[in-house]
């Protein structure tokens, strides 16, 4: 019982010591042109060349679909 315990302790420690932290900048879209967006944001200096960033749209501007 007490190796099950010690176990399911060490797995959650694990797990938790491996989630990344995303940060939140606040952006400005400046241009965009065909799939290349150009932006202005604060605190940017977080950011390096090739990060993944995920970038969601203004809410209440896109249609909503469905029955």
């Amino acid at each position: 019982m007490k190796k099950g315990i010690v176990s399911v302790v060490l797995v959650l420690m694990f797990a938790v010591s491996t989630v990344a932290v995303a940060a939140k900048l606040k952006c400005t879209v400046d241009s965009v042109e065909g799939d290349k967006v150009t932006m202005t944001c604060k605190k940017a200096d977080k950011l390096k060349a090739g990060d993944k960033v995920k970038v969601s749209p203004p809410k209440g501007g896109a249609a909503i679909e469905g029955c």
